[in-house]
C-alpha cells in the first residue's frame, strides 16, 4: 500500500475516515465535541485548498491519511488517522515519513496530542518527536506539542 497526495474529490472519505478514526480518541476524554469529529466538509475542503493532504488506499477505500503544511522552516504534521482495522500495521508511519519527504526543507517538524493518548506519545516518540511544550486547553485536556529537527 503506497502513499499518495489526496484528491478534493476525496475531502468526503477522509472526512469519514477522521471521524471514525477520532472516536477512540474523544472516549479517552469524554468529549465528542472535540473539533475533529465535529469538522463539516465545507471546512475540510478550505482545508485541502492550503494543505498537502495524504493517503493510503486499499481495495479502492482510503485506510489513512495526514495532512501538513509548512510556514517559517516549520511543517506542522496534522491529524493522522488510521482505520482502526489497519493500526498497527506501520501505516501511520508511511504516512508520517513521506510528508517529512515532501517537507524536506524544513528545519522542524511540529505536531501535537492529547495528554491522555498515550498510544501516540509513544508512536511520536519512537519516530524521533520530543515533547517541547504542553499547553492545557481545558480542565480535562492537555495539548502535548512534540518536535523533530529535519
Amino acid at each position: 500500500m503506497d502513499v499518495e497526495r489526496a484528491a478534493m474529490s476525496d475531502c468526503q472519505e477522509i472526512l469519514s475516515l477522521q471521524k471514525l478514526a477520532y472516536v477512540s480518541e474523544a472516549e479517552i476524554y469524554d468529549n465528542f465535541t472535540i473539533t475533529p469529529l465535529t469538522q463539516t466538509l465545507i471546512e475540510i475542503k478550505d482545508e485541502f485548498r492550503k494543505k498537502v493532504f495524504l493517503k493510503i488506499v486499499s481495495q479502492g477505500n482510503i485506510i489513512g491519511s495526514v495532512r501538513g503544511f509548512a510556514e517559517n522552516g516549520t511543517c506542522y504534521i496534522e491529524r493522522l488517522i488510521v482505520h482502526p482495522e489497519f493500526q498497527n500495521c506501520g501505516l501511520g508511519k508511511k504516512l508520517i515519513k513521506e510528508l517529512e519527504s515532501i517537507f524536506f526543507d524544513c528545519k522542524r517538524f511540529e505536531l501535537f496530542t492529547g495528554h491522555r493518548s498515550q498510544k501516540n506519545l509513544y508512536f511520536y516518540t519512537k519516530l524521533g518527536y520530543k515533547i517541547f511544550k504542553t499547553l492545557q486547553i481545558t480542565s480535562n485536556l492537555d495539548f502535548v506539542f512534540l518536535e523533530k529537527e529535519g
